[in-house]
């Protein structure tokens, strides 16, 4: 059960403030306009984010698997340490984004844009997607 409803979310989002660690396990936020906002270690397992707007999104630590991410928008949002295990990813503008330490294995990557991506050593991929092919590029820890 989430802590939010759908109306709450896009609220607390609008109004600057944060939806750290919260739980919104199944929710529905596709097309949402949820650019800058801050969900780090949020629990979005399941959710619909399909078509939303996660530009510039702090998403760090959160918990992504196997929610539906197709068509999305989170170029340039931090996503460092976040568990897309599993998480359709079709169609995903990742361009900009932070995947350092992202969890990304058996991840539908098909037509994701992931130009100017940075990842590390510690970000998993899955099998037989080449990140600097696709554009993104490997960072220091």
């Amino acid at each position: 059960m989430t802590d939010f409803t759908r109306d709450e979310v896009l609220q607390v989002v609008e109004d600057g403030r944060k939806c750290a660690g919260a739980d919104l396990r199944d929710i529905d936020l596709g097309g949402a306009s949820l650019g800058w906002a801050i969900l780090v270690r949020a629990d979005l397992r399941g959710a619909n984010l399909n078509g939303a707007d996660l530009r510039w999104a702090n998403l760090s630590g959160a918990d992504l698997r196997p929610a539906d991410l197709r068509n999305i928008n989170l170029s340039g949002a931090n996503l460092r340490g976040a568990n897309l295990r599993g998480a359709d990813l079709r169609n995903i503008d990742l361009s900009g984004a932070d995947l350092s330490g992202a969890w990304l294995d058996r991840a539908n990557l098909s037509g994701a844009n992931l130009r100017g991506a940075s990842y590390d050593a510690n970000t998993k991929w899955p099998e037989g997607v080449d990140p600097q092919a696709a554009g993104a590029v490997m960072v220091d820890d």
